[in-house]
């Protein structure tokens, strides 16, 4: 008799599982690719930032738009000498198990970041906190980082010196907290679906790598009420056309990045689904010093100058990216009267083409003794066509190009740990509207993200310098010599500004082009 009752329970229990799953309001969103890690602070990827801004928040958050808003902290203060900050957190904020999340989870996220066992390639991000550069390097414990949980619902941060954007920094994933009882539990696996606990909108479901990420709302979150959005099934598509092919089918809501060479046809098709925003990035090479050609500043030069830039803005990538003959994108904040060019970037493009063939000359490179380099990129059609152009362009100087594709994770992986290649596409999207964002890049100790292996004590001090001073207008005057002391010893080659490439669903609301191209799914929803 038990048994009999027991069978028709269990079946409607499933049948009201099947019929609650169905109801969920689901987004399918595309995503650039699959992410090497779910861990905030070894996070450097924007396929890897879209995924944390869902499932954590941090002190402050960007809004639909990209201003800054109250997240964890409700409130905060600055010291008039702006060194101190002291945040007041919301009593309702929580971790998905229910705990409370408190000003010691924030202390403790900090100083793992910045210890040299974590591995967080991202960590001089958060260097203007009191003693952080000095404990990421090994030369000082953790415990005397510029943190201080005052009582639970307070924070106290000190700074090296003021820092204008330093709000904007603890928008980015390197501000994110982890919970400690996890990482004490779980170790690296912390991650893991089964036991990672998440603070944000979202908590993570599972991970099916080169499938999807699904994740759903965390009813824990203090602003569950507002969230519409019920599950979020993250799709990488490495290949653009792919992700363009299932949204055409129905099956996906939004694409992070389009295949350039079908942006007119997209148009046409798809109208003012197809959105084109300025986005606060440089499309770059990085040119390994290491290695003996490219160690020629002659030759890095005359690899820079040759490059056609409107051709691979206009025909490339069908007018969706602009001309960069500076590393520092242009709109920033804290830089009055903008940045350094190329001192060439004037020149017509055949009276350049005659310098760079004169500059390999003198190198003992052209045609009658050629070199060949290798260049490196990420599997994306857009990546194949420029690399493609750009080993044209190079042809007569004596330069062959033999190219080396790897998946996203992989490309990057090589590019800030084994750094084996010579030349290499890369991009950086600025985490906060500031100079030094970008220029902060080729500092000889930024191991991480200094791909090019770049080493100018000169230019390492004139970064300090604009470190250390509080003018703005100053500061921006130092930071523009640095760029030119760039621009003249050319690690990287700035090839192109970015727009943000999107398609976007009209049935999905609440998706706004901004310049940080930041679409937090709790400011979104989904209509019939």
């Amino acid at each position: 008799m038990l048994k009999s009752l027991v069978r028709p329970l269990l079946a409607g229990t499933i049948l009201v599982s099947s019929v609650m799953a169905a109801s969920a309001v689901t987004y399918v969103r595309g995503n650039d690719g699959d992410p090497e890690t779910l861990d905030q602070h070894k996070t450097s990827l924007v396929a890897e930032a879209h995924l944390m801004r869902d499932l954590y928040e941090g002190l402050v958050v960007y809004d639909a738009g990209a201003k800054i808003i109250p997240g964890v902290a409700e409130e905060w203060s600055v010291s008039d000498d702006g060194t101190v900050y002291t945040f007041n957190l919301r009593e309702d904020a929580k971790w998905s198990n229910g705990d409370p999340v408190v000003a010691e989870d924030f202390v403790f996220s900090l100083r793992r970041i910045m210890t040299p066992d974590t591995g967080a390639k991202y960590a001089n991000i958060l260097y203007p906190i009191k003693n952080a550069e000095a404990i990421n390097k090994g030369e000082m414990e953790p415990d005397q980082m510029g943190v201080k949980a005052v009582d639970d619902r307070t924070l106290e941060i000190t700074l090296e010196q003021p820092t204008p954007f330093f709000l904007e920094l603890l928008t980015h994933q390197t501000g994110l907290p982890v919970n400690p009882k996890a990482v004490e539990a779980h170790g690296t696996d912390f991650v893991q679906p089964e036991n990672i606990v998440t603070n944000g909108a979202y908590k993570l479901v599972s991970f099916t790598p080169g499938d999807k990420i699904v994740m759903e709302k965390n009813e824990n979150f203090h602003d569950a009420d507002s969230v519409q959005i019920d599950r979020i099934e993250y799709i990488p598509f490495e290949d653009r056309a792919t992700c363009v092919r299932r949204f055409e089918a129905g099956e996906v809501m939004s694409c992070s990045d389009l295949p350039t060479e079908q942006i007119k046809s997209m148009k046409e098709r798809l109208g003012d689904q197809v959105r084109i925003s300025p986005y606060l990035g440089t499309y770059y090479y990085s040119l390994n010093m290491k290695r003996e050609v490219m160690s020629d500043p002659k030759v890095r030069q005359a690899l820079a100058m040759v490059i056609d830039r409107e051709f691979l803005g206009d025909e490339i990538w069908a007018g969706a990216m602009l001309p960069a003959y500076s590393l520092v994108p242009p709109g920033i904040g804290n830089y009055e009267g903008g940045g350094s060019q190329a001192d060439w970037a004037e020149m017509s493009l055949l009276d350049r083409e005659d310098k760079a063939i004169e500059l390999m000359k003198e190198a003992g490179y052209g045609p009658d003794n050629p070199v060949t380099v290798e260049l490196a990129y990420n599997n994306s059609e857009n990546h194949k066509n420029t690399a493609t152009a750009i080993a044209d362009m190079w042809k007569p100087l004596g330069v062959n190009v033999e190219f080396n594709v790897r998946d996203l994770s992989a490309h990057y992986a090589n590019l800030r740990d084994q750094k084996d290649f010579d030349v290499a596409r890369a991009g950086w999207i600025g985490d906060y509207s500031d100079p030094q964002n970008f220029l902060f890049l080729v500092e000889s100790d930024n191991t991480g993200f200094n791909y090019a292996q770049y080493e100018n004590p000169d230019y390492d001090a004139l970064m300090d310098k604009a470190a250390a001073e509080t003018d703005l207008v100053k500061r921006a005057d130092i930071l523009r010599e640095a760029e030119a002391m760039f621009m003249a010893d050319m690690p990287y080659i700035p090839l192109l500004f970015y727009s943000s490439l999107s398609l976007v669903s009209p049935k999905l609301n609440g998706w706004e082009d901004n310049i940080q191209n930041v679409h937090g799914t709790r400011f979104m929803s989904i209509s019939e």
